[in-house]
């Protein structure tokens, strides 16, 4: 994995920074919403609500929404072209290296390099573009929520931090063998396309076929990991919303808290859910490209 966010910066460094600044940002605003929802709970509930002051909350809430989401455009955009752009350099050098090296024995054989050209480059350019803004978007984004929430009320921060861990635990668990199906399903289509580009294409015929045979077979044991592995997610996520509701109206009962905190914390529950759903399928994204940063580079020569 190090050796592929190495070479990701070797090519895009600068416009990688000025993407983790906009990331920066965006996590810092990401709480802020919430506080003000907080007080206008608050402020409704305790009776001293005016117009004035449901006017000037309502507009500082709106004003950290559309400055988020106009940092988030400028990050989708610069982070989008920024990938098209790797997109195109893996495939000029893919191209570029296989013709001067076509009369080698070890050339890369036709099918290989349009497997590798046509969709190995792109899903890995793609990843490329956001492959440090967007885990620090998220991460920045877990670390402001979780802050308000504790700082706001412990015990249902607390809450937040435990729905996290297990989630981490069951992925790690579970990646390493989708990685491995990854890496199989990339083999066998390089190896079907080979026998396409091949003169013998009637002869190959059915072990072309047998070859899709077990791309479906590996996809759809991917497919079982992966749906396993969300359902057991979302039942922890469900989990955790009851554990706040439960938790932060007993708070309120007891006197120790509020109903605008126990809301805050329910939405900032909610949102936590969208950042972990993300780092969790970004991690899978990093695993399934670093296998397949590797078996590109496997097929070009060394540096000279």
């Amino acid at each position: 994995m190090r050796q592929l966010y190495t070479a990701i910066w070797r090519v895009s460094g600068r416009r990688q920074l000025v993407l983790i600044a906009f990331s920066i940002s965006i996590a810092a605003l990401a709480a802020l919403p919430l506080k003000f929802q907080q007080e206008i709970v608050n402020t409704l509930a305790d009776g001293a609500a005016t117009a004035a002051s449901l006017f000037w909350l309502g507009a500082g809430m709106m004003g950290a929404i559309v400055l988020s989401l106009v940092l988030k455009w400028l990050l989708g955009l610069r982070s989008g072209v920024l990938g098209e752009d790797i997109i195109r350099l893996l495939r000029q050098r893919l191209y570029s290296t296989t013709n001067r090296n076509r009369p080698e024995s070890g050339a890369i054989q036709t099918g290989t390099l349009t497997t590798a050209i046509s969709a190995e480059a792109e899903e890995l350019g793609k990843f490329a573009g956001s492959a440090f803004s967007e885990p620090v978007v998220q991460i920045g984004t877990l670390i402001s929520v979780i802050g308000f929430i504790a700082s706001t009320q412990p015990q249902l921060g607390t809450i937040a931090l435990a729905m996290i861990a297990p989630q981490v635990l069951l992925v790690l668990f579970s990646q390493n063998r989708i990685n491995a199906l990854v890496a199989d399903r990339v083999r066998i289509l390089r190896r079907a396309t080979d026998q396409i580009g091949a003169a013998e294409v009637a002869a190959a015929e059915q072990s072309v076929l047998d070859e899709f045979d077990r791309i479906f077979e590996t996809r759809r044991q991917m497919f079982i990991w992966k749906l396993s592995t969300k359902f057991l997610l979302s039942t922890i996520n469900g989990a955790g919303t009851v554990a706040v509701l439960m938790l932060g109206g007993w708070l309120v009962l007891q006197g120790r808290t509020d109903v605008g905190t126990v809301v805050a914390a329910t939405l900032g529950l909610s949102r936590l859910q969208g950042p972990t759903a993300f780092l969790i399928a970004f991690y899978r994204q990093v695993s399934a490209n670093r296998v397949k940063f590797e078996l590109l580079r496997d097929i070009l020569p060394p540096p000279r």
